[in-house]
Formats: C-alpha cells, structure tokens, sequence
C-alpha cells in the first residue's frame, strides 16, 4: 500500500508543481533600440499619403483629338469597361478621354493590359498637378 500512496503524493505534488509554474509567467519589458531617422521618415509618409490628392494619381489616357470623335470613344469605352470611370479633358487643341484613377504603377499596367486589347493607343501617364 505505501508504494500506491507514494505515487499519489508525487502525482500530486508534479500536478501542483506544472499548475504553480503556469499560472506564475514570467513578466518581462522589451527595449526597441532604432534610429531616430526612422521615426522622422514614417512620420513623412504618413504626412505624403494624407496630403496625395487625386491628380498625382495614374491615369490612362485612351484619345485625344477632336471633341465628336472624343465623345464616341468616350461612349465605347464605358461600355466595353464599365469598372473604370472616362472623363473628357480639354487640353487645347484637342479633347482627351482619360480613364481611371490607380494609386499605383502597378495597378495602372494591369488595367492597361485589359485596355489595349480594344484602344491600342492607350497609355499610362500621371496628371500635372493644377496651381
């Protein structure tokens, strides 16, 4: 009988003891040593992405000539691709149908690709910025 009470006393004993340890974590504090310039460049990122406006947006441009053929293409252009806004622009002489408003470089390729399968003309550019 006793080595029966010897294993219960040191079951519970190692039961106590792995509850005791988990219970009781260890605290600790964590020191981040960075350059200061790091702070003063996410901080100039964040000032540059809250002051990008619209216009410093890609853009693809689709035409660009007289305003009936602009209007025309305008019209095709919405129905082959509803998902991105035409607008017509009047840079003299002609009229121009620019397409889009893509944050990236990136994302303006990939709708250019869709785009020159109907308006091989098409090209990407970013707008200059209206004083």
């Amino acid at each position: 009988m006793k080595p029966l009470n010897l294993k219960i006393k040191l079951l519970g004993l190692f039961c106590f003891v792995l509850t005791f340890g988990i219970t009781n974590a260890q605290q600790g504090n964590v020191t981040i040593n960075q350059d200061r310039s790091i702070t003063t460049l996410l901080n100039l990122k964040k000032e540059i992405n809250t002051n990008e406006s619209d216009s410093e947006r890609y853009r693809i441009q689709i035409y660009s000539g007289n305003r009936a053929k602009a209007e025309k293409t305008q019209d095709e252009f919405s129905e082959t691709f509803p998902d991105w806004r035409a607008t017509i622009q009047y840079e003299t002489p002609n009229f121009k149908i620019w397409a889009g408003s893509f944050r990236t470089r990136l994302e303006a390729d990939r709708a250019l690709k869709k785009i020159k399968t109907e308006f091989p003309a098409a090209f990407i550019f970013k707008p200059k910025k209206s004083s």
